[in-house]
């Protein structure tokens, strides 16, 4: 597989779960998942999944409440993919957000992530910001995914908030 094959970005059913448990468990040996633990996530997580050539090389699991999307899941594999499956998965993702009328996406990442992490992200738009400093249902989300972080990762998605019922 070279990156410039052909990446299919499509959501994810529940038809995948073993599929899901099988790339999980591929790229992240070290937590095992089981199909029947991806079909309950799919109770909570919507998923994307990045195809080459038939194969998943990317997962993206993704929630939207109070207009803001929070990444919940991500893992690419093999490695060498990356940037361009990381594109695609987040371009799809951040795509349906912005039609859910979302105003930002936020991930929370260790605070011990290697600073690696936080360029990959910085990529793609994503900067570190503090929490206290977020706009309610922002801050909201972020503590929901993470009460104990004080950090977030985010893309503003929308430069016109939304300050009342749509």
């Amino acid at each position: 597989m070279e990156e410039s094959t052909q990446i299919r970005i499509r959501r994810a059913r529940p038809a995948d779960a073993e599929r899901i448990a099988a790339f999980v468990n591929r790229g992240r040996p070290h937590k095992p998942v089981t199909p029947s633990g991806v079909l309950q996530r799919f109770g909570t997580v919507g998923f994307l999944l990045a195809e080459v050539e038939g194969e998943v090389v990317g997962l993206l699991g993704w929630q939207v409440e109070n207009l803001v999307v929070r990444v919940t899941d991500f893992l690419i594999f093999p490695a060498r993919l990356n940037l361009s499956v990381g594109r695609a998965l987040l371009t799809a993702m951040e795509e349906a957000a912005q039609e859910l009328m979302c105003e930002a996406a936020i991930l929370i990442i260790p605070a011990n992530a290697p600073p690696e992490v936080l360029q990959f992200w910085e990529t793609f738009g994503y900067q570190p910001r503090d929490i206290a400093s977020l706009p309610r249902a922002w801050r909201e989300a972020a503590r929901e995914a993470n009460p104990l972080q004080d950090q977030v990762v985010l893309k503003q998605l929308r430069t016109d908030r939304v300050l009342r019922p749509i």
